[in-house]
């Protein structure tokens, strides 16, 4: 029997994948644990839907990251925090701080996708954060911490 993977089965195949498995196989196993449905015309062409969508939006994502990717490259950001004895922070610069001095610059970069090289920062100084894109690379950008 012919049918279209809906997850990605282990020995078999990936989602979206049409393989020929045993009836006794597609009946029992994976048809009642969605893990497949019957390659049927109506079912194709919902697949072949469901791709063309699919692509769409990777095109998309992938044109916005090369957009960021223009808007990144030499770019400087600042962030400005208090400081005490020894130009040590109160606190720490974190994602968020990244972010908004990022937002300042007209750019909108999620925290989750800031990845700093050192594990804190907490003193005054010149640092360099990645910004991770949507097609997996990474792009450095300058980071100033300065006294407030």
């Amino acid at each position: 029997m012919r049918v279209i993977l809906q997850e990605d089965v282990e020995k078999l195949g990936k989602s979206g994948d049409q393989v020929t498995v045993s009836d006794g196989y597609a009946r029992n196993f994976l048809i009642p644990r969605n893990l497949a449905v019957r390659a049927t015309t109506r079912n194709l062409k919902q697949l072949e839907h469901v791709k063309r969508v699919a692509a769409q939006r990777k095109a998309r994502k992938l044109k916005l990251s090369a957009d960021l990717r223009t808007k990144l490259v030499d770019l400087s950001i600042t962030v400005t925090k208090p400081v005490g004895e020894n130009e040590k922070l109160y606190g720490s610069v974190t994602g968020r701080d990244v972010e908004q001095a990022l937002k300042d610059e007209g750019l909108t970069v999620d925290k989750k996708r800031i990845r700093f090289e050192e594990s804190s920062i907490r003193s005054l100084g010149v640092y360099t954060v990645h910004v991770k894109l949507a097609d997996g690379q990474e792009m450095p950008v300058k980071l100033w911490v300065v006294a407030k």
